[in-house]
C-alpha cells in the first residue's frame, strides 16, 4: 500500500502494510526520533504528534488513516518561531526527564495555534464545525 501524506511541510509517501503504526513509520522509515513509543496505548503522551492539527498520539494511528493527512512532529515543530516562544515561555519548568516534554510543546503550540490568547473557555469548549 502507497500512503501520501504531509510530514513536516514535505509531501511524502509510505510503501507498506496498512496497519503499521505511525509511531513505526516516523521512527523506522523516516528517522523522526522525536516521538517515542511508550505504552502503545495512547496513555503515556510519549509519542505525541499533531496530526491534523489535533495533538494525537502515534501509537494509535494506523497507517490507512494518514492518506492526504498532515502530520508535524517535534522535529518539525521545533524549527518554527512559536516553538522557541512555547520552551522560553515554560521558563526552565519542562520536566528534567524530557518524558511528556514533546507532548506539551505540542500541546502549547496547537492550542496557540487556535487561540493567541486562550482562556479556560478556549482550551474546554467544544470545537464548532
Amino acid at each position: 500500500m502507497n500512503v501520501n501524506f504531509i510530514l513536516n511541510g514535505e509531501d511524502v509517501t509510505f510503501q507498506g502494510s496498512a496497519r503499521v503504526r505511525l509511531i513505526d513509520i516516523l521512527r523506522t522509515d523516516f528517522g523522526l526520533m522525536g516521538a517515542k513509543a511508550g505504552c502503545f496505548a495512547g496513555k503515556c503522551g510519549l509519542c505525541a504528534v499533531i496530526f491534523n492539527g489535533s495533538v494525537c498520539h502515534a501509537c494509535l494511528i494506523p497507517a490507512f488513516m494518514l492518506h492526504n493527512s498532515e502530520v508535524i512532529t517535534i522535529e518539525g515543530f521545533s524549527l518554527t518561531d512559536e516553538y522557541q516562544d512555547i520552551v522560553s515561555g515554560f521558563n526552565n519548568s519542562l520536566d528534567e526527564c524530557g518524558y511528556c516534554e514533546t507532548g506539551k510543546i505540542l500541546a502549547a503550540g496547537t492550542l496557540l495555534g487556535r487561540s493567541k490568547r486562550p482562556r479556560a473557555r478556549t482550551c474546554f469548549a467544544p470545537s464548532r464545525a
